[in-house]
């Protein structure tokens, strides 16, 4: 077998591309697949929703942002092409402002369609979202004729700009990325910054948010361009020095990284702890919603991140810890409730609680345990229907109160000392931490354990696991008791925070919430698990929550599927990646990679043929 050396390429000598040197198919299906995607959006009545919200005031709202982002990415997409090992790369130039700039056009196109469309047909009929103020938004207050005009401009001009991404040196491409990061960041939370500066108004925070935010919500048009400069100095002179920090933290091994890892863990218990005493009511009742799905994600992680148990039913036991804590402690007894059972406190109830999801656990992965892929999915997401119905029927009405649920649920007394209960967001966000605490602890400890490696052995391949001597019976058993626990604990504390539980409040959409938690963040890391809550229930809200964008309440399914799609399609290791799991999701192409680099044999058979292997720099031919 012949091999021939390939040269590389600097970034220098970079052969490139002629301007009309395009692949035009290509560029035409972005630019139509632009132009239906920012239809939809329209049609979907989003820019209208979002345009009361501001975000640089008076020139610049969400709505305009849903819309002005599109043709951006669109145009940095088109012009971006895998380069394996070995493969010819070329250098970026006018070819790619070029086609970026005609995707924005068509893209653009659509739109300006949109709006004659809008003015000459009543859309109202097959279209229940669409609102006759759409037209408005798109014409700019100025007629169709405007709007139609307009839009093929800003199409174009936008999709250049996604285009000019490739032109510009990767310090510029940096500093103009986190400028507008940093005026969205700043903008989108206002509510917490507004709230943070508050509590340090004596150190004079209450002077500086006056000066970047306008009075009636929305960042000032000079407080944006203070920001915009904050935070493209960063990227220019402080991203490197936190990037070299984060390389130095990394390279530490042994006990210089457990005493890095004990100090970092030990200032973020700091942090959780001090905060929420300079936060207001709707910060800390925001941080209390998170850590209760932090709770609930964390036992899917175990479930579904470690073990690979594709539970879609994991809502019932977060109803059987809520439903458990409300029928012990409430003082509004069912008819059926026998007149000796005394009242319970929470802290006594919790043990209850404990045992009956165990319980759970063991009743509903009993039949399902030697169920594989669709057919465990599928019959999981029956057993939770079924213990929500169970709840709702008339044969547990006298102890669950059937449809009008369990009410007068007392707060969490606190060894007699205070009563933890909604009204004190606060305090129900350090109950929450102290649940959280405790299952991290657990988590970690379990992933480390001989149970954990079985878990992540069965996940890999069970039937390669089981022939190993894994008890895969018991240990799945295992991993539904242990989830089933840790779900129950956020049960019982959402029961004592609302002083209510209904069956509506345990709809399997719960499931499919923390599950694409823990998808988005990264399955089988903690981390990757509280920055997923954080991210979706934090910005978004949960499936009856508020989130920070309140004003993304009627859409936030849609992004949720949105953004599923594309986790599983470009990044399914998480945002936070799990590295071993990582290595599973990616072996193909490391495999790939590292055959063109000539790091493994180049074919089986050569060494058959008397060959060798392939020097590092050669390829076959």
């Amino acid at each position: 077998m012949s091999a021939v050396f390939v040269e590389p390429h600097t970034p220098e000598n970079l052969p490139a591309r002629r301007l009309l040197d395009q692949d035009w198919r290509r560029l035409l299906n972005y630019g139509v697949l632009l132009a239906l995607v920012l239809v939809f959006v329209a049609l979907t009545n989003m820019p209208v929703k979002l345009d009361r919200r501001m975000l640089i005031e008076p020139i610049f709202s969400m709505g305009y942002l849903s819309v002005f982002w599109l043709p951006a990415v669109f145009g940095l997409l088109v012009c971006r092409e895998p380069v394996l090992a070995g493969m010819p790369s070329y250098a970026k130039g006018r070819r790619e402002v070029l086609a970026g700039a005609m995707v924005g056009l068509i893209g653009g196109a659509g739109l300006s369609v949109l709006t004659v469309l809008l003015d000459n047909f009543d859309l109202r009929d097959p279209l229940v979202n669409w609102s006759p103020q759409l037209l408005d938004l798109l014409s700019f207050g100025r007629g169709s004729t405007f709007g139609f005009a307009i839009w093929l401009p800003i199409g174009l001009a936008l999709g250049t700009l996604g285009g000019l991404t490739h032109v510009l040196s990767t310090t510029a491409r940096r500093v103009l990325g986190w400028a507008f990061v940093t005026v969205v960041a700043f903008a989108v939370f206002e509510t917490v910054i507004i709230d943070l500066s508050e509590g340090f108004a004596s150190l004079g925070a209450e002077r500086v948010v006056d000066e970047i935010y306008f009075i009636r919500g929305g960042l000032t048009m000079h407080g944006a361009a203070i920001l915009a400069v904050c935070g493209g100095l960063f990227a220019a002179f402080g991203r490197d020095q936190a990037q070299r920090a984060k390389a130095q933290f990394q390279a530490l091994e042994g006990t210089s990284r457990t005493r890095a890892n004990a100090m970092g863990l030990l200032a973020c218990g700091v942090a959780l702890v001090v905060l929420p005493l300079f936060l207001g009511g709707i910060t800390n009742e925001l941080l209390a919603n998170v850590g209760l799905f932090v709770l609930l994600a964390l036992g899917l992680n175990i479930v579904v991140g470690l073990a690979g148990i594709l539970d879609l039913g994991y809502v019932a036991f977060f109803a059987i810890g809520g439903y458990t804590a409300g029928i012990l402690t409430t003082t509004n007894r069912g008819e059926s409730w026998p007149d000796w059972m005394p009242d319970f406190y929470w802290g006594t109830a919790l043990i209850f609680v404990v045992i009956l999801a165990a319980l759970a656990g063991l009743f509903i992965g009993a039949p399902v345990i030697r169920m594989r892929g669709d057919y465990l999915a599928i019959v999981t997401l029956g057993f939770g229907e079924i213990i929500r119905l169970l709840f709702l029927s008339d044969w547990l009405g006298g102890y669950t109160g059937a449809a009008q649920g369990v009410t007068n649920i007392p707060g969490v007394q606190v060894f007699g000392l205070a009563t933890v209960k909604g009204t004190d967001p606060r305090a129900v966000f350090y109950l929450v931490l102290f649940f959280c605490a405790i299952a991290i602890y657990v988590s970690w400890r379990l992933e480390r354990s001989r149970l954990g490696r079985a878990w992540m052995a069965i996940r890999e391949d069970e039937s390669v696991a089981e022939a190993m001597g894994i008890n895969t019976v018991n240990a799945k058993l295992m991993a539904f008791v242990v989830g089933a626990v840790l779900a129950s604990f956020s049960g019982a504390i959402l029961a004592a925070k609302v002083g209510s539980v209904f069956p509506n409040s345990f709809i399997i959409l719960v499931s499919i919430v923390i599950l694409v938690v823990v998808i988005v963040g990264g399955m089988g890391n903690i981390v990757g698990v509280i920055v997923g809550s954080v991210v979706l229930i934090g910005i978004l809200g949960g499936p009856r929550q508020p989130g920070l964008l309140q004003e993304f309440s009627e859409y936030k399914l849609l992004i949720y599927g949105v953004l599923l799609v594309w986790m599983m399609l470009k990044r399914p290791e998480g945002l936070v990646p799990n590295v071993r799991r990582t290595r599973e999701l990616h072996q193909e192409e490391y495999l790939q990679d590292a055959w063109l680099r000539g790091e493994i044999d180049t074919d089986a058979d050569s060494h058959a043929d008397g060959g060798t292997d392939a020097e590092p720099g050669v390829l076959p031919t």
